[in-house]
Parts: C-alpha cells; sequence; structure tokens
C-alpha cells in the first residue's frame, strides 16, 4: 500500500544522525543524502526526512505515529537505546509487552530530535 514515508527535519545533520542509529539496530544501511533529503531504502519500502521545500519549519503530526518493524523484542530494545543515545526522547509507556484482544505487542516509543513520534514494533507470537 506504501512506497515511503517522509516526514520534515529542522536540522538534516542531526536527523540523519538519529536515525542512521536506530534503524541500524534494525539492519538498515546508513542513509543516503540527496539534497535536502536523507532517504532510507530497503526491500519493503523507503523511509526518508526532508528539509521543507517551502522554507516554512518542519513542524509533527498532533496524533500521528510512525512504527518500524522489528524481528524480535530484544532488537525493539535495542532501537529505544540507540534512539535515547542519539537525542531522542521516551514517550507514551515504557517499551514492554502489550496485550489485546487480537495480539501480543512488544512496544518501545521515541520522539525523534524533531518531536516526530515513532515507535518500534514487534509482533509477538500466539501463546
Amino acid at each position: 500500500m506504501f512506497s515511503h514515508i517522509m516526514i520534515g527535519t529542522n536540522d538534516l545533520d542531526r536527523a540523519k544522525a538519529f536515525y542512521d542509529a536506530v534503524l541500524a539496530t534494525l539492519g538498515v544501511p546508513p542513509g543516503a543524502v540527496d539534497r535536502h533529503r536523507v532517504f532510507w531504502r530497503t526491500p519493503t519500502g523507503v523511509f526518508s526526512v526532508s528539509v521543507p521545500i517551502d522554507g516554512q519549519p518542519a513542524t509533527v503530526a498532533n496524533g500521528g505515529t510512525i512504527g518500524f518493524a522489528c524481528k524480535s523484542a530484544e532488537e525493539a530494545d535495542a532501537w529505544h537505546a540507540a534512539g535515547l543515545a542519539h537525542g531522542g526522547t521516551t514517550c507514551e509507556d515504557p517499551p514492554g509487552l502489550r496485550e489485546g484482544s487480537h495480539a501480543r505487542l512488544y512496544l518501545a516509543y521515541l520522539r525523534d530530535p524533531d518531536g516526530n513520534k515513532i515507535c518500534a514494533l514487534y509482533r509477538m507470537p500466539k501463546a
């Protein structure tokens, strides 16, 4: 359904350093800079940050979250730790298991240095 996700940044170098670190924990190679954007390409899609082309400041989406798929709870924890070490801040509940009527999820939430809410998500096997 999606070809890519792009979010805004007010500091391209800071955003690249942050996302290079957190996405490396998921096996994603460093991003490629293209003028005012950075692209992280994988076989399943593209994630990108961009300085807004209209010259206005980048702002965050209120109520928006971007989720990154993880292969394990440990990978989600490594993602979260890398984010904190590179200028992110924790938000929501601490990383951990969330159980609902249809799924068991391991979630870890951060705000990136620009304030975008991001999440590491591991869909746990059914018990």
